[in-house]
């Protein structure tokens, strides 16, 4: 048997006027994946438990089996799982992204624009850590470039007590209605601020905005936690596994797993990705006896963020044709069983450009046992709701999918 998880992030939205009151994956073009869903099980599922934040990083551990009131010790160190960052157990790590300041006057006073920097290149963001760690770095702090605007922060010794706000939660907003909070946390606030300085006119960002390209002139730090401990997937559902993205956070948890995480070249997590790459990795991960591939698209999300309907609507119908698609058809001429699941990890809602916690549309369909077709069924979040399937954890909903029910 084989297994397939697809998690094109953040896919799940709201109804959208403009969209006649669809959401996007109501009004998406995925016609690969929607004539699966008409012979799959469907329905809907709580990815977010209550009282913990809707990111990624407990979105996705639940999706892998893992509850995230048990696993969850923080973003940033699964991050620094990925890039490699040998933590002790009294680091902690610290999520930096490179992000986008505008506006005149006092620090406090500037709007948080961008949480991406426009999706900045890794080797201009390296450049730009590399300020930000000369001016900061010392026995106890040291920056570490991680992929586009996403890097880490160790801090020997650190606390996880600060109350930090993820950029992506408060775009639009005021720097000084958003700064960190808690006992201790000077320190932090003083390297956001003083890196403005840094950044604003390194030679980075003024050929970005000649380029008319959003500037990364500010560091934003967030995500804090501490060394992880995931316990082996593959003790827990006998596979032997991959992961496959191009962000830290997921690779991270993968590695923490037990799992291996392929790098792809060209890939990134915008919608302009290495499609045909990521597939043909999935492929090959299979062809090489491998039992479960576990791949995660960001695209959704990161549009989802830049409040851009048209192109999370190009992304996810990019996903199902040149991911989904040539995956499924390898699957179907393999001769094995198998199974796929398809599945967003939270909602990106346009109208929010962050996430939330409300559940997810699923898809979930095992060539052993096709379900009658009916085309009512679909990869969103009104025939979700109204399947009756519903599951109330996504460490539930892969435990029922990594056996055989």
């Amino acid at each position: 048997m084989k297994y397939f998880v697809l998690v094109p992030d953040g896919a799940g939205d709201y109804p959208i006027e403009k969209l006649g009151g669809k959401t996007v994956l109501e009004a998406a073009d995925m016609k690969n994946i929607n004539t699966l869903a008409s012979k799959s099980r469907i329905g809907t599922v709580k990815t977010i438990p209550d009282g913990v934040a809707p990111g990624s990083d407990a979105a996705n551990l639940s999706v892998m089996g893992y509850d995230p009131r048990i696993y969850l010790t923080g973003r940033s160190p699964l991050e620094a799982v990925s890039i490699g960052i040998d933590m002790s157990d009294t680091d902690v790590a610290l999520r930096t992204n490179v992000i986008t300041l505008e506006g005149e006057g006092a620090y406090e006073d500037l709007i948080i624009k961008d949480h991406s920097s426009g999706d900045i290149s890794t080797e201009e963001a390296d450049r730009l850590i590399q300020a930000v760690n000369e001016a900061f770095a010392d026995e106890n702090i040291k920056f570490y470039t991680g992929v586009s605007y996403r890097h880490c922060l160790i801090v020997h010794n650190g606390s996880t007590e600060y109350k930090l706000t993820p950029p992506h939660d408060v775009l639009g907003k005021r720097v000084g209605d958003n700064l960190p909070q808690g006992e201790g946390v000077q320190f932090i606030t003083d390297m956001m601020k003083k890196s403005y300085e840094i950044l604003n006119n390194h030679p980075v960002n003024i050929a970005r905005r000649e380029k008319g390209l959003n500037p990364a002139n500010a560091i934003w730090i967030w995500g804090q936690g501490k060394k992880p401990r995931l316990s082996s997937f593959s003790a827990k559902y006998h596979l032997d596994g991959s992961v496959i993205s191009a962000v830290d956070l997921i690779k991270g948890i993968g590695l923490c797993a037990g799992l291996d995480s392929i790098d792809v070249p060209g890939a990134t997590a915008t919608l302009h990705t290495n499609y045909e790459g990521k597939a043909d990795a999935a492929i090959e991960e299979f062809r090489k006896g491998k039992q479960f591939v576990y791949m995660h698209l960001e695209g959704p999300d990161e549009c989802g963020h830049q409040g851009d309907t048209e192109d999370k609507l190009e992304s996810l119908r990019l996903i199902d044709e040149r991911i989904f698609a040539p995956v499924y058809d390898y699957l179907k001429s393999c001769g094995d069983d198998f199974r796929i699941l398809i599945v967003p990890d939270h909602r990106t809602p346009i109208a929010l450009r962050t996430h939330s916690s409300e559940p997810v549309p699923f898809v979930l369909y095992d060539s052993r046992y096709e379900e009658p077709v009916d085309t009512a069924k679909q990869f969103n979040e009104k025939a979700g709701e109204e399947s009756g399937m519903h599951f109330l954890s996504g460490f539930e909903m892969a435990d029922f999918f990594f056996t055989d029910k």
